[in-house]
């Protein structure tokens, strides 16, 4: 079987793991400060917090803003449930807006229209490890003064061209930005995520309330050569790392850029696999855009079965995942309000698919792959009737 996604991982995160155990120190200790001072300094920030996973990182960073009881986020379905469930944690109430004619991210022209009074933040998602247009989405926040907080789970690594000059995805062109340490991620800590930011009162606040708001950290008592008494001035959470995953983590960010860089090949090489079957669209980058590609999705022609598809491909050994689910469409949160249509993000959902790519893939396994592909392409029928292409839908960018 060749996988969707598969870690890499080697003998030096097993040490630094042995030896975060062997230390004594197994929860958010000195590991934990080393990987937020060492993740800050990769992306070019001022200050990271690593908490358990993005999903808590999302809901501090919501409630850093100020997201509360019946405010609105103005958010993408296309996205993964937790970009939702972070905001309902809150109280709040995620507006969905449509994702752009020629990708997977928010389409910033249809952000204005779902701007109310009661809204209280832009959430934007870089889906698939594909940087958003923040450029323009920072225009339209900063006319309605409204923070911005970008969904990054998917994007350690990418770059954007803004202001001039390639930025890393992580020095946030809005208010805050959120990682994910999942296993089916870039790199991972097995669970873990992290928010950096530039403002230090927003800093403050996530370091406080990730460790059940108490005043005093662990490290700060263990090193203390006196008595300390912690308080508690308000409710937090238990949102921290543990040392052992951020002893991972530190690893993993060395070879962050090698990863990176064998994705963005493999990429490539798919890109010229696929450049003459038919039915099937390859992703492409936009000029000002550099994907980590951590995840390859194929948009297939509207007469495509794509569950039958992805079966076939299965029976032949190659797993495939659908495209990025839509989360107005889950029962979970069906009764929230829609004010908006979503002809794009439903027509990615079920005529898109996502492809094997993981570091270690050799051509052996993408030519597998493709051929695999071309069969079940032949062989998989016609889709359901009803769904039509929204107008001017083309590759992803």
């Amino acid at each position: 079987m060749i996988p969707i996604a598969q870690p890499l991982l080697g003998p030096e995160e097993a040490r630094a793991a042995s030896q975060a155990v062997l230390s004594g120190w197994l929860s958010q200790g000195p590991q934990v400060a080393a990987f937020e001072a060492e993740f800050a300094d990769l992306v070019g920030v001022e200050h990271a917090c690593a908490v358990s996973n993005c999903t808590t990182a999302l809901h501090l960073a919501l409630l850093a803003v100020g997201v509360g009881p019946g405010d609105e986020v103005v958010t993408v379905s296309h996205s993964f449930i937790a970009s939702a469930n972070a905001i309902r944690q809150c109280g709040g109430v995620p507006i969905f807006v449509d994702i752009e004619e020629n990708g997977f991210n928010i389409d910033p022209t249809s952000i204005e229209a779902a701007i109310t009074e009661r809204t209280r933040a832009i959430l934007c998602v870089h889906q698939i490890g594909m940087p958003c247009d923040l450029a323009a989405i920072r225009a339209i926040a900063s006319a309605h003064r409204l923070p911005v907080i970008e969904d990054a789970a998917c994007a350690i690594g990418s770059e954007i061209f803004i202001d001039g000059a390639w930025s890393k995805i992580g020095r946030p062109q809005g208010d805050i930005v959120c990682f994910s340490f999942h296993p089916r991620k870039v790199i991972t800590t097995g669970e873990g995520g992290m928010l950096t930011t530039r403002n230090p009162a927003y800093d403050s606040k996530f370091r406080l309330w990730r460790q059940h708001g108490m005043s005093v950290s662990d490290v700060q008592r263990h090193r203390s050569t006196s008595v300390v008494f912690e308080t508690y001035p308000v409710q937090g959470f238990n949102y921290r790392m543990t040392d052992i995953q951020a002893a991972v983590g530190r690893e993993q960010i060395k070879r962050l850029g090698g990863i990176v860089a064998r994705r963005r090949a493999i990429a490539d090489q798919y890109a010229a696999l696929l450049q003459h079957v038919e039915g099937v669209e390859a992703p492409k980058e936009v000029p000002w855009a550099r994907s980590n590609w951590q995840s390859y999705c194929v948009r297939l022609d509207p007469g495509i079965d794509q569950p039958a598809l992805m079966q076939r491909m299965l029976e032949k050994g190659v797993a495939t995942r659908r495209g990025i689910m839509c989360i107005h469409m889950e029962e979970a949160h069906a009764d929230l309000p829609r004010r908006h249509p979503l002809p794009r993000s439903e027509y990615a959902r079920d005529h898109c698919i996502l492809l094997p790519l993981f570091t270690q893939m050799t051509r052996e396994m993408q030519d597998e792959v493709v051929a695999t592909l071309v069969e079940a392409v032949a062989s998989s029928g016609r889709s359901r009737p009803g769904r039509k292409v929204p107008a001017k839908m083309v590759v992803a960018s």
